[in-house]
């Protein structure tokens, strides 16, 4: 009789833990401010070594979304911002998503519907259409043709954002 009273509180107690990390796990999901959807890719490398970058050859494109998620049969990306959300995300965060569904695209042979910029406090969803893949396209040859002739300057007169710039130690245009 004893082994099974000691056998069904060791059935309780382990359901019981099961139930708090189940819900642990919802609380941090939400935290997070991820949609639902099953993670497939995570930059930040919370959960072990950080994914290896997309990249194209053709298009000289490198980069590395923060996460992408699956939902129903679509895999996107989130791109997540530390700061609070403008009124309208920054085109320079259109086009870094948009870049990321286009290796994507090139990566996995499907075009992601769209894209999510995750700031601390709203999220955006980025439709990626014919037309932006378009603009981001026309974007990547503007900067490689800048590149090439010596062109590409410091876009902006923010000083937190030289500080946080990962170019800072080799940029002459530093403020």
């Amino acid at each position: 009789m004893e082994s099974q009273t000691l056998l069904a509180i060791l059935v309780v107690a382990g359901l019981l833990c099961g139930i708090g990390l189940l819900l642990l796990a919802m609380r941090q999901r939400r935290k997070s401010g991820l949609p639902e959807g099953r993670v497939v890719y995570s930059d930040p490398g919370l959960w072990g070594k950080p994914e290896k970058p997309f990249y194209s050859a053709a298009l000289g494109l490198t980069g590395k979304p923060d996460y992408l998620l699956t939902q129903y049969g679509a895999t996107y990306p989130v791109e997540v911002k530390s700061g609070w959300a403008p009124p309208a995300p920054y085109d320079s965060h259109i086009y870094q998503l948009a870049a990321y569904c286009l290796l994507i695209e090139e990566s996995t042979h499907q075009t992601p519907p769209y894209g999510l910029l995750k700031y601390r406090n709203r999220t955006f969803a980025i439709d990626y259409t014919p037309a932006m893949e378009r603009a981001v396209l026309e974007v990547v040859d503007e900067i490689r043709r800048q590149k090439t002739r010596g062109e590409a300057l410091r876009s902006h007169q923010e000083p937190r954002r030289c500080e946080r710039c990962g170019y800072r130690h080799i940029c002459d245009e530093r403020l």
